[in-house]
């Protein structure tokens, strides 16, 4: 290795460490600091809901579908006005498409609110650029018509067609229309029961469960930690019929963070690796060695006898293959080796995000990562 190279690597390897200790130190603030409770938990039953629908998408410039059920929606709407067709042949279908139009409903929503709403094509269309959606019913699970929808599509991206060639900047046939689905009946929620009600922690963590249920005895009222993601809070007498006062003041209560389990999370498909705070090793000996495997294939024509004489020219190919196997490295890490230790080591080995994916799978296998290995 030139001093170049070993210059380099030794600034990555102290970027590394630098990185660490700056690691290091933002978590020991977290650690100190104060978390509000609405930013950590949520009331149970307060939640978003679900709407779906079926519609029609018409002004496309020859960019919409041929299904038979675009045709027999087209056939359907006209005739819903008083339209008449001779024949099915009165349908142009390459301006009109099915769509699937979704929405989600926030908590306490009222009659009138405006929402948002995703559509997407169902069949062949090319693009919903230009389009603009009929008035379609949004539904419930249950069947029930909570909300109208109906605009122009906003796409945010092009696509063109010419002579055989297409470009397009994203994809068209998704669309959203902002604010594009009026609300037509209120979907109830109800916050707690007669007694109480209960908070449930983004995450599952036992310790701050508990902590949540002392803070909030401590400072508005009775409450336990049922499991670990939910804490049960009684209503104080002058709070049973003034439940929102009562949540505005649960949820500024404040409690200390608590520190997140040892967690190492390794995404394959693009080579990303978050090692959390407090991974420990168990004492081990990693070996790192690469093998590359060349195959390299010449094609040429050979020709034995010449045409005259009834010879033919025949296809073949060389294959050339060549193995080079890499220098291997053995570091040994000894016991209570940190986060630290385990980034410097597998930086002294020079492994690629692929190859350092494969040194953690081994090291949870052997026992040695005391960490939870979340592979995403």
């Amino acid at each position: 290795m030139n001093t170049a190279a070993q210059t380099l690597k030794s600034t990555i390897a102290l970027g590394l460490i630098g990185l660490l200790g700056a690691f290091s130190m933002a978590n020991t603030t977290v650690e100190a600091a104060r978390l509000r409770i609405k930013d950590i938990t949520h009331v149970k039953g307060v939640r978003n809901n679900q709407l779906v629908g079926y519609g029609l998408v018409v002004g496309l410039a020859k960019t919409g579908d041929k299904s038979k059920s675009t045709q027999t929606t087209t056939a359907n709407l006209i005739t819903n006005f008083n339209g008449r067709l001779i024949n099915d042949n009165d349908i142009r279908p390459t301006n009109a498409a099915a769509v699937i139009v979704t929405a989600l409903v926030p908590p306490f929503a009222k009659e009138g609110d405006p929402l948002d709403v995703i559509v997407s094509s169902m069949a062949d269309a090319g693009s919903l650029e230009g389009g603009v959606l009929i008035n379609t019913e949004l539904r419930a699970p249950n069947g029930e018509i909570v909300a109208l929808a109906q605009g122009p599509l906003s796409t945010g991206s092009t696509s063109v067609d010419a002579g055989g060639s297409s470009k397009r900047t994203g994809i068209t046939t998704s669309a959203r229309i902002p604010g594009g689905a009026i609300m037509e009946r209120e979907i109830h929620t109800e916050i707690g029961d007669e007694s109480g009600m209960d908070l449930v922690l983004n995450r599952t963590d036992y310790t701050l469960a508990s902590r949540v249920a002392e803070a909030l005895s401590r400072s508005v009222g009775p409450a336990r930690a049922i499991d670990g993601s939910t804490i049960r809070v009684l209503f104080p007498d002058q709070y049973i019929d003034n439940r929102v006062s009562f949540l505005a003041k649960v949820e500024n209560v404040t409690v200390d963070a608590t520190e997140e389990i040892a967690k190492v999370v390794v995404n394959e498909r693009t080579g990303t690796i978050v090692i959390g705070n407090n991974v420990k090793l168990l004492p081990a000996a990693v070996a790192h060695g690469g093998i590359t495997v060349s195959v390299a294939t010449t094609n040429s024509v050979s020709q034995p006898n010449s045409a005259t004489t009834g010879g033919q020219a025949v296809g073949v190919s060389n294959s050339q293959i060549s193995i080079e196997k890499g220098q291997g490295s053995l570091v040994q890490l000894g016991p209570n080796a940190t986060l630290q230790d385990l980034v410097a080591a597998l930086n002294a080995l020079g492994v690629t995000p692929s190859d350092l994916i494969s040194v953690l799978q081994a090291l949870k296998a052997a026992g040695s990562l005391e960490a939870t290995l979340e592979i995403i």
